[in-house]
């Protein structure tokens, strides 16, 4: 189906991300899996070509491209070539926004640039051993000792968890408020501050997930993200962006399984002739084919929406929750398609398989976006 809201500029814009992809990361996607982390350098050369937060003020070395369709572009070009570990987008769409948001002006001057040519790799840390979804849950605290704060506790499945110089860190600064919190930027090298074990994972082998832990760590006052009791209120401002970031992936995710499960069935022959002819293969894939084209449309009307600053967060919770059920039921039946070659981890059907699960889970899980819509209607 053919889609109508990019223009001539964004059309470019893929062209050369996809071009940079297929000499950068192509390549290395292997040796990424087996070392369960991309390679440091792939950051700095994609900000060299401006992918990295394309929506910067030009001050700090961005492009002012303040446009989401630009995000999506990015979104997608990853998914298509199944390249979980790069993970620009939380870079980009996730984690950038909360300095430009929230940051001071010493702040933006200070970390923008650096973040934009790739140098500062970002990631947030809001989930704990024992609270994921329920934010309000949180045991790490963060108590004012005058000329700094004290950061005491730990996060779990934190992405660019290895890599990551600068991780904003989600903590309690109240005791008696549980949703009193604040976000602090916390620096590699700070004294306290460790990385545990990168953890093993069902898919996303190249994505350095990990373990956070802080032990006294002496945060400086200026690292501190606007207002030290809003914390939660920035994280559910931001909520909506990041899960129209995981839907624009989803459906994209979903069309290239599609696509790589068409090619298959077209060669691959059964009883003498192609398992493409065989009806239950023709409406398996028709059905699937439709259903991604609806959820194309969806999203694509969520990013204009979003550009316009109308995109509420129950359609977020809506675009995530379809596209990313969905991708895991496209994933599903290509392996099943397949066949045994299916399970085989040379397939790309496989890998996409066990890199799509995740998706109904993180940025809030299936459930939890059913329990935002519904609250949307008032039940």
């Amino acid at each position: 189906m053919q889609r109508i809201h990019f223009e001539t500029e964004h059309d470019m814009f893929r062209d050369a991300f996809r071009s940079f992809l297929q000499k950068e990361v192509v390549p290395h996607q292997e040796a990424w899996e087996e070392a369960g982390v991309v390679d440091r350098a792939v950051w700095e050369k994609a900000g060299e070509m401006g992918f990295l937060l394309p929506w910067a003020d030009e001050e700090y070395g961005g492009a002012g491209l303040k446009d989401f369709r630009y995000e999506q572009i990015m979104c997608e070009e990853l998914a298509h070539i199944n390249e979980p570990g790069f993970m620009i987008p939380l870079h980009s769409a996730l984690c950038g926004p909360y300095i430009a948001e929230y940051g001071s002006a010493e702040q933006k001057a200070r970390l923008l640039p650096g973040i934009i040519r790739g140098e500062t790799i970002l990631a947030v840390a809001m989930t704990e051993p024992s609270a994921g979804s329920d934010l309000a849950g949180m045991r790490t605290t963060a108590v004012d000792k005058g000329d700094h704060w004290l950061l005491n506790g730990s996060k779990v499945f934190i992405s660019n968890g290895y890599l990551a110089d600068v991780v904003i860190v989600a903590a309690k600064t109240d005791p008696a408020n549980k949703h009193a919190m604040g976000l602090f930027l916390v620096e590699r090298g700070m004294e306290g501050f460790e990385r545990g074990k990168n953890l093993k994972k069902l898919g996303m082998k190249s994505q350095d997930t990990a373990e956070l832990f802080f032990n006294n760590v002496k945060v400086p006052k200026e690292n501190l993200l606007g207002d030290a009791k809003a914390g939660f209120f920035y994280l559910m401002n931001m909520l909506a962006q990041e899960r129209l970031t995981n839907a624009c992936g989803a459906v994209a995710g979903a069309e290239a399984a599609l696509n790589t499960t068409v090619d298959y069935v077209k060669e691959r022959k059964a009883f003498d002739r192609p398992i493409a002819h065989f009806q239950n293969t023709r409406f398996k894939l028709a059905e699937m084919r439709t259903q991604i084209d609806v959820a194309q449309v969806f999203v694509d009307r969520c990013v204009m929406d979003h550009n316009q600053r109308k995109l509420t967060p129950e359609v977020a919770a809506e675009a995530k929750l379809f596209t990313t059920e969905l991708l895991c039921k496209v994933v599903d039946e290509g392996v099943q398609l397949h066949g045994g070659w299916g399970y085989m981890w040379e397939y790309p059907i496989c890998k996409m398989y066990a890199n799509a699960r995740i998706q109904r889970i993180f940025a809030g899980t299936s459930e939890i976006m059913k329990e935002i819509i519904s609250r949307g209607m008032k039940l």
